[in-house]
């Protein structure tokens, strides 16, 4: 099955429903290769980073960014050897993040699997992810390619200065829309954008630009989507939204929408929940229902699809090839994802 074609931004009413499988499809053989590279890179004796690696590689997610590297070296259809490389980095780049978001967070799981710090520590955990952060340079670093060093550690420093600046964050209800889009272009897009960049090095050198706007538009709609599931997917234990961004107090978009026309009634409430430490399933309930009643969730939808439009007019200038159609499809998948 191949991904179907996206010739132009009109083209959004035939591609509902479009699956990562079809959006892998052009280069599912070279992800079968990045899975073999990553297992390579991190293996080592010392026991226990032995299994740590081993732990990580098991919950190694979508391997989204490294199909976006993958996909976009083949653009032009003359991707390098190389690429398969690079798009190992980005995933141990990205796996490096998840690990040390996780010691910060101390969080218990990921992807319905332990998290490295529950397993053994958050100094180990943090470490961990130093030495995947080592490792993808130590890559890039034999392949000799310093643009696409130049673009993870850049990726890599804008993401440290997202973390820092939330968890600097004393007002979280003062946090304006520039401020979340400051964010999440950030933690989240700069790392997508990066991955279409160092792609389009390896195959694709006219079109790294564009490519690299299209990541950059991609990661915005992936994390306003990641988002808005908080809000609209139920929890399996209460059936009401699991809402676990306002539980940890964090403000996305749906809320800062809502937030411009709440009443001085329905904004004690976010008030209260926002001091509560451990706040209860129905206040959360409250709180998701007044964003939802007030059009947050429309006015996050509305953001992520004008972003959308932005990624799609940055491929019309690209060859039209099957890994172009697929960076299409991407767009789609992205924001009809439930998880």
């Amino acid at each position: 099955m191949t991904a179907r074609s996206v010739d132009a931004p009109e083209a959004s009413d035939g591609l509902r429903g479009v699956t990562l499988e079809e959006v892998q499809a052009p280069v599912r053989d070279d992800l079968e290769q990045v899975r073999e590279e990553m297992e390579h890179a991190v293996t080592r004796d010392i026991p226990m980073l032995a299994i740590a690696a081993r732990h990580l590689l098991a919950m190694k997610g979508k391997m989204f960014r490294p199909t976006l590297v993958l996909l976009s070296s083949h653009t032009a259809g003359t991707p390098t050897r190389d690429a398969v490389v690079v798009a190992s980095v980005v995933e141990m780049v990205h796996l490096a993040t998840l690990v040390h978001d996780d010691a910060v967070d101390h969080s218990m799981l990921r992807r319905g699997m332990p998290t490295i710090n529950s397993l053994f520590s958050d100094q180990i955990s943090v470490i961990m992810g130093d030495f995947l952060y080592s490792t993808a340079l130590t890559q890039l670093v034999a392949l000799d390619n310093m643009g696409a060093i130049r673009a993870l550690v850049d990726a890599s420093t804008q993401m440290s200065v997202g973390e820092l600046s939330q968890l600097s964050t004393i007002e979280p209800l003062s946090f304006s829309e520039h401020d979340y889009e400051f964010l999440i272009r950030s933690k989240t897009a700069s790392l997508i954008s990066a991955a279409c960049r160092v792609g389009a090095m390896c195959g694709a050198p006219a079109h790294v630009d564009a490519l690299a706007e299209y990541g950059d538009a991609l990661g915005m709609v992936f994390q306003i989507t990641d988002d808005l599931i908080d809000y609209t997917e139920a929890s399996e234990t209460t059936g009401k939204p699991s809402g676990l961004d306002l539980r940890e107090h964090k403000v996305t978009l749906p809320l800062i929408a809502a937030l411009r026309s709440m009443s001085a009634t329905e904004r004690s409430r976010v008030n209260a929940l926002f001091q509560v430490t451990d706040p209860a399933d129905d206040d959360v309930a409250d709180v998701a229902r007044i964003v939802v009643e007030l059009g947050g969730l429309e006015y996050a939808r509305q953001r992520a699809a004008e972003y959308a439009e932005k990624a799609r007019t940055a491929l019309l200038g690209l060859p039209a090839t099957s890994a172009r159609d697929a960076l299409g499809a991407a767009i789609f998948y992205v924001m009809e994802r439930h998880a």
